[in-house]
């Protein structure tokens, strides 16, 4: 009986112990981090990727196909692409999708150069003191690279024909990973995260994949359980850059758009705000955005640009009062009271630039033009002329009428035609058309008997309500601006009449003041290029 309650309590104490033992076990297990119990299978493919043969001639590298027949990421080497898809394809289908794929690099290297021509176009009016400039420089040198690496891809598809055998061969790398855990990306889900291959409540740390308020998939990186950049994607395009704890973007970030569009800036509360470009095909727009809307350029004044000014016989007083120009003191002091102006220092700025009004349809003349004229070259102004149009004559009368009555010497700025009609007055000349085929005979007639091609006046209103029914004036010719606010005219121009109420010392009262659109060395080759030969 003792040796049978002696083996009791041994075997008592024995399911005892190992109970303990399970139970620390279980506490141990329950514990430890996910990753120290779950682990990957011993071997993974680490890098695999598809290559085209021409003639049994490796050519190309891509990752797959997509559904439109384009070669995804594909180039003529391997290095960026991480895993290709497995594909099965024939040889005659094969050489469809080769030739859909050309005609799409063809295209894509038509907008390439496109959006370079556009962006060329900003970077040659701006520096680096300028806001954004770095920004849009390097998204510049982006295009630029893909346009040559698209380039080269064309050129290696050249050699494909109709007889060419096309195949497609596969190259996979695979890791003998051991017991190397699972990665750390977790996904949220049901108001926790899975991670490790477990359902967790805790805060978001490190890479992950969770969705917005409208349902739209994020991978990003998360901070103190806080999304602080990722990319989302949704029907309109990709996002990339900083978000806000909602998950809308807030911070730099850019978005490209399913129609080729590209935004790159600053955002608020998912809604472009501050500082920003948009980069089109036929369009860029760079400047202040407010609440998704794109308001214009606003910018810095600064002894280093260039300003000028436009006068007609009002500057010399009205009435019987008479005022001088005193030419050998002009400067700018102020730059008008109409609108607010980021303005550097403080505004004493040489006058680079005079353009005189000269005539106003076929019968007004401003009496002071020549003298006025003279006074100029002789002080060292470049200097020019510009016609007011009128609705009521013809253009070819009007054209004469300017060109009997103004100088036009060796190293004159281009003249310059004034159109500011109102919207009855266009009605009442015969409509959009009869006035643009009017512009268009007043150019031609002026630019044959001067040799260079005028530059046209007009409202930004003008620009907004009627000039995109003339795309070849618009294309053609250089535009001056009158926009009278803080945002700089939306739109290629060579200058802009900033303010109609500035002020220059040595001229009595109010003074148009305009800037050149570029700095010194763009106004060093518009002299050279645009002036009267």
């Amino acid at each position: 009986m003792k040796d049978y309650i002696l083996i009791k309590k041994k075997t008592a104490f024995g399911c005892s112990m190992a109970a303990i033992t399970l139970m620390t076990a279980a506490v141990v297990l329950m514990f430890r981090h996910p990753s120290e119990t779950r682990h990957k299978p011993a071997i993974v493919e680490t890098m695999s990727y598809n290559i085209l043969k021409a003639n049994g001639k490796s050519i190309l590298f891509f990752r797959d196909i997509t559904k439109d027949s384009i070669l995804r990421d594909a180039d003529i080497k391997p290095d960026n692409i991480r895993y290709g898809s497995k594909i099965t394809v024939s040889e005659k289908d094969l050489h469809s999708i080769v030739k859909r794929y050309k005609a799409f690099l063809k295209d894509r290297q038509i907008e390439l150069t496109e959006k370079e021509a556009e962006m060329d176009y900003f970077i040659k009016r701006h520096n680096v003191r300028d806001e954004g400039f770095d920004m849009i420089a390097k998204h510049y040198d982006k295009l630029s690279e893909e346009s040559i690496a698209v380039g080269k891809i064309i050129n290696t598809l050249s050699v494909i024909t109709d007889s060419t055998r096309l195949e497609i061969s596969r190259i996979v790398s695979h890791e003998d990973t051991g017991r190397k855990p699972y990665s750390g990306i977790f996904v949220e889900t049901d108001g926790g995260i899975w991670r490790y291959g477990t359902w967790l409540r805790t805060k978001r740390e490190g890479k992950g994949i969770s969705h917005d308020g409208k349902g739209n998939l994020i991978c990003g990186t998360w901070n103190a359980d806080t999304i602080v950049e990722g990319r989302r994607t949704d029907g309109k395009g990709t996002y990339h850059g900083h978000f806000n704890k909602e998950k809308e973007a807030e911070g730099h970030g850019s978005f490209a758009a399913a129609d080729g569009t590209y935004y790159e800036g600053r955002w608020v509360g998912g809604l472009r705000n501050g500082f920003g470009f948009e980069l089109g095909r036929s369009h860029m727009k760079a400047g202040e955005w407010m609440n998704g809307v794109y308001k214009g350029e606003r910018i810095s004044y600064t002894s280093e640009r260039i300003y000028g000014i436009d006068i007609s016989r009002y500057q010399h007083g009205k009435g019987r009062k008479y005022y001088p120009i005193y030419w050998n003191r002009l400067r700018i002091t102020d730059l008008g009271r109409l609108s607010k102006k980021n303005v550097s220092g403080v505004v004493n700025y040489p006058v680079s630039f005079v353009y005189i009004k000269s005539t106003e349809g076929i019968s007004i003349r401003n009496r002071y033009y020549a003298a006025d004229y003279k006074q100029a070259r002789k002080h060292g102004f470049h200097c020019g002329a510009y016609h007011f149009f009128s609705t009521k004559t013809s253009a070819t009368a009007q054209a004469r009428y300017f060109i009997r009555n103004s100088f036009f010497k060796k190293g004159d700025l281009p003249p310059v035609l004034d159109v500011e009609p109102t919207h009855k007055q266009i009605v009442k000349m015969g409509g959009e058309t009869a006035l643009f085929n009017a512009i268009r005979t007043w150019m031609r007639i002026v630019r044959q008997h001067t040799g260079v091609k005028p530059v046209l006046y007009v409202s930004q209103n003008f620009v907004n309500k009627y000039l995109n029914a003339a795309p070849d004036i618009k294309k053609d010719y250089n535009i001056w601006i009158a926009r009278y606010g803080e945002y700089k005219p939306d739109i290629k121009l060579i200058y802009w009449q900033l303010s109609p109420d500035g002020r220059v010392n040595g001229i009595h009262g109010d003074v148009d003041i305009n800037v050149f659109n570029g700095y010194e060395d763009s106004f060093d080759s518009f002299i050279k290029t645009e002036r009267i030969k």
